[in-house]
């Protein structure tokens, strides 16, 4: 169901991943559109925000790549906490973590506690990744397979905009097809959990698998702030303390019109009501 576009209040907490600014499937204009219209007392950046294995390979940094991180410059000027977890993509920002530049603080990692108590462990999931960590050349041929697909999926959605259609994406639809991508995903997703509960966290907020989710993985709460290349989500905290996703929608031409319904699941209705 979509709504009528109306400014929501206020968040208590904003969480963003997977951004990949200086990349040509970054929806750079989509994320400028939602940080305009979403305000928060702390926002985290949840690792990949610049992509740094792209700016290697080529130099695509348009002028609203440039808006999207004055404006979060904006944030922290007028009073928003800016934490920034650096990711695999973006990692050349780690030995700076403990270090504040601008008025964002830069953490390998960060605690957040829940306006109804609860504490989470923030963190992009990388570390967790047996491919990143142990196969790197494997990552990098992944990340040129999926930016083949992205290219792959622009003009075959150029089509379908044409024809009215709305928008279709490959890569998810491969990741939710594909034995082995759906057997990655959820043991990603255990291993996050397991993590937060053997250090006594209550749940872990993470990113990098560019899959939003809210729910509960045998007591422990995990999220997933999803992505800002195909899935255009984030991870939102209410002032008390519930969760939800974030699925922001514009027309073509970046106008923003709605906020999409926020991703239900079984976990969130579980853990976060």
């Amino acid at each position: 169901m979509i709504r009528d576009f109306a400014p929501p209040p206020r968040y208590r907490t904003l969480w963003i991943s997977d951004v990949h600014l200086g990349t040509s499937g970054c929806r750079a204009e989509q994320l400028l559109d939602f940080l305009r219209h979403h305000d928060s007392d702390t926002l985290y950046l949840v690792g990949d925000i610049v992509d740094g294995w792209q700016l290697k390979r080529s130099w695509q940094w348009k002028q609203s790549h440039n808006d999207v991180v004055q404006k979060v410059l904006r944030k922290a000027r007028k009073g928003t906490r800016v934490v920034y977890i650096p990711g695999n993509h973006d990692e050349a920002a780690r030995p700076y973590c403990g270090l504040d530049f601008g008025g964002i603080a830069i953490r390998d990692e960060a605690e957040h506690r829940t306006a109804d108590g609860r504490r989470l462990l923030v963190i992009h999931g990388d570390a967790f990744d047996g491919v990143i960590q142990y196969a790197k050349w494997l990552a990098y041929l992944g990340d040129s397979l999926y930016t083949a697909i992205l290219q792959l999926n622009r003009g075959f959605n150029w089509v379908r905009m044409h024809c009215g259609l709305p928008y279709w994406s490959l890569s998810q639809y491969l990741k939710h097809k594909v034995k082995n991508a759906v057997n990655f995903i959820s043991q990603f997703e255990a291993v996050l959990a397991n993590e937060a509960r053997r250090r006594g966290f209550d749940g872990v907020v993470c990113g990098h698998i560019h899959k939003a989710e809210i729910r509960d993985i045998d007591g422990v709460l995990y999220a997933n702030s999803g992505d800002w290349v195909e899935s255009l989500t984030a991870l939102a905290e209410h002032a008390d303390g519930r969760l939800e996703i974030l699925a922001w929608t514009a027309q073509p031409g970046g106008a923003p019109v709605s906020l999409a319904e926020p991703l239900a699941s079984e976990g969130e209705k579980a853990c976060v009501s």
